[in-house]
Parts: structure tokens; sequence; C-alpha cells
């Protein structure tokens, strides 16, 4: 007998199946709990305390903060479903925050949701939700998962504005076959606070959180000064040619392309950060033109593709180096199954170590993996 697919693609009923939904206490994520609950799915609501709860309370608009804990619970027990908080505090440090301090300290650009993602909710939660006898996992994340002839595949939001893939490229095909994202689907956010509504959620009219979760008010170089006290050390604001052209107070209050606040008045033409180099503890800057970049070295890097990576000498793609910036064409060349050089067709500016460079089908919406921005630069 053969028993037809539910609405999360598995051959089971609704009731005997178990979903456990990855709940941020925002919008997104109570609404795919309430939604799945509602059409009878045996739901599990799972929380991660990933930071010091006493510090994140007074924080208005960060994820997985006190309040947002009691904003998920209370989700839940709209929807009578259980809910269940984990502390990660330990491993979100350890996995995220150290490497997003290290980063900054190396002159790199770090982009610490994509690591969450990769070493956190999709790894330990994703482990939490097999434990709990789980069938898949559910999360609120803009992004589609589409069957292809070789199994599930990663695709594009349908709506750009939303979309969330440029964080979700290092996803294995292991995790993809037991992650589910219902909202993917949907044409605005307009469209989930509308369900929110429905659902009778008193998170529908909250506000989408706007900053790393652990660097209240987007202050990285406070963060990065408490978690490493020696990092702010002065040095040098230099030209391309190396004359010294000011001072700083540490490498860490800098990022690549960055034009304002550099302290170097009266000169004629603006100039831009060029490159950091933590070890002379150098600002090199330049003319917007030397921000140019062509070619991009990367590493680590997640290939979703159908054919093994390795197996062409150069893969025409579109790719988007900054979650910022739209899709554009380039020539990804590996170098080894985990390393590549991309060439972008048309140089972009501001390219810079530390951030992703996310691989996308020129002819779909399809996400073919990224990789690690990294030396060179």
């Amino acid at each position: 007998m053969n028993i037809p697919l539910n609405s999360l693609g598995l051959p089971k009923a609704p009731a005997d199946t178990r979903v456990v939904v990855a709940m941020s206490g925002g919008v997104d994520s109570s609404v795919v709990a309430a939604m799945l609950a509602e059409e009878g799915y045996d739901v599990v609501g799972v929380t991660l305390q990933l930071y010091d709860h006493g510090a994140a309370l007074a924080k208005k608009g960060a994820c997985c903060a006190g309040q947002d804990i009691h904003d998920a619970r209370r989700v839940a027990e709209t929807m009578g479903f259980p809910h269940y908080v984990l502390d990660y505090e330990n491993t979100f440090r350890e996995a995220v925050i150290d490497e997003f301090a290290d980063a900054y300290l190396a002159g790199a650009t770090p982009v610490p949701c994509i690591r969450c993602n990769e070493r956190v909710k999709f790894k330990d939660l994703l482990a939490t939700a097999k434990d709990l006898e789980a069938d898949c996992m559910a999360t609120g994340h803009y992004i589609q998962r589409k069957l292809g002839e070789n199994g599930p595949e990663l695709h594009s939001a349908a709506d750009p504005n939303r979309d969330q893939s440029y964080f979700l490229f290092s996803t294995t095909p292991e995790q993809l076959a037991f992650l589910r994202f219902p909202l993917g689907h949907l044409a605005s956010k307009a469209e989930t606070r509308a369900l929110a509504t429905r659902y009778g959620l008193a998170v529908a009219d909250k506000p989408d959180s706007q900053d790393i979760c652990f660097v209240p008010n987007g202050n990285y170089a406070a963060v990065i000064e408490k978690l490493r006290p020696n990092a702010a050390e002065p040095g040098e604001i230099v030209d391309l040619d190396g004359n010294v052209l000011g001072g700083h107070k540490g490498v860490i209050h800098y990022t690549v392309g960055q034009r304002r606040g550099l302290g170097i008045g009266g000169l004629e033409d603006p100039l831009y950060v060029v490159k950091l180099d933590p070890d002379t503890r150098r600002v090199v800057v330049g003319p917007k033109e030397a921000l140019l970049t062509r070619v991009v070295p990367l590493r680590e890097i997640n290939w979703l593709g159908d054919e093994p990576f390795e197996s062409r000498t150069q893969w025409p793609v579109l790719v988007r180096v900054r979650s910022t910036r739209p899709p554009r064409e380039a020539v990804i060349r590996p170098l080894s199954a985990t390393e590549a050089e991309v060439e972008l067709l048309n140089p972009e500016e501001g390219v810079s170590p530390g951030q992703a460079c996310v691989f996308y089908s020129p002819d779909s919406t399809r996400i073919l993996g990224g990789g690690w921005i990294w030396k060179g630069l």
C-alpha cells in the first residue's frame, strides 16, 4: 500500500511525523511551528540559548536572547506543543564567537551567522533533533528545498528581498535531506506576518532582528576588545606606496571598502581601506579603483552540484561575494575538492577575506554551494 507523501514530503500521516522546529522567538520560526502544529504534525519546539542570558535581556532585537526565549515559549503554549530551551553557550562561544574575534584580529571580515548555521544549528541542533526521534527539522529561513533528479536541492527564496541563501551555502546534502524550510515559497514577509496574526501569535508584529545577536548596536570593535583585551593596538594608516598618512587606534576598527571615519582629512581624492595588515598593524588605503578584485581565492568549499566539483576544469556560474550584492557572472576553477579560484567577469569592489562567496546556477534558482574568501587580497 502506497502512503501518500505529506506536506513535508514524508510517507506518513502528519500525526505520525515528528518535526523539531528551531525557534528563535521571532515571527518566522514561530509561524513555521504554528503552521505545522495546525496541520497536525507532532511538533517539538527547541530554542537555543546561545550567550549570556543576563546580558541578553537588556538587548532588544537580538536573536536567542531572554525575551526571545519567552516569546518562543508563549507560541508553544498558544499552539499546544512542547518546547525546550537548550544551553548552547559554550558551543556557541567556541564555534562562533571565538572565531569571529580571531578573524577580525587577522584582518578579515567574518560572517558569524553562516558559522552559526553550519556549526550549531545544522550540526548540534540537528543531531539533537535526531536524538528526539524527529523525522525532520524545520526552520524559518527564507530558502527553498526542492527535489531534483539526484535528491534534494537548495534554491533561492521566492521573495528576493528575504532570500537567505548567502547564509546557508554550507548546508551539506546530508543535512538538506533532513531539513525543511516551509516559508521559502512565500512571496513576501507580509504573508508571514498575516499568518502569525491568523494563528493568534503575540509575535505577529515583532520587529526583525537587525544585528548579529552577540554584537549590541553593531559595535563589533567593543565586543572584540572585550574578548581580546590587547586587540586595539595603535598603528599607521599608509597609502599603497607605504607612505604614512596618519595613525589609528586598532585594525579591528576598520573593514575593507570603508571610506568614512579614517581620520585623514585634507586630501583631494577620497580614500578607501584597501587592505588590513594585522602583523604590521597597518591600515592600507587607496583610491576606489584599488578596491577592484577580479580573482578571488576560496577554501572550505561546500559543493552542491550534481557532478563532482573536480570533474570539470571550470564552472560558469553566478556568484555573490557579499550578502548585500546581487549575483554576478563568474567562472570557478577547482584546485582541489575544497579549494578554488573564482574569476569575476566584471571586477567587484571591496571583496574581503572572511566573507563568503556563494555559487548560483546561471539558468535556475539553484544554489550550487560556496566557499570562504581568504588570503591574497
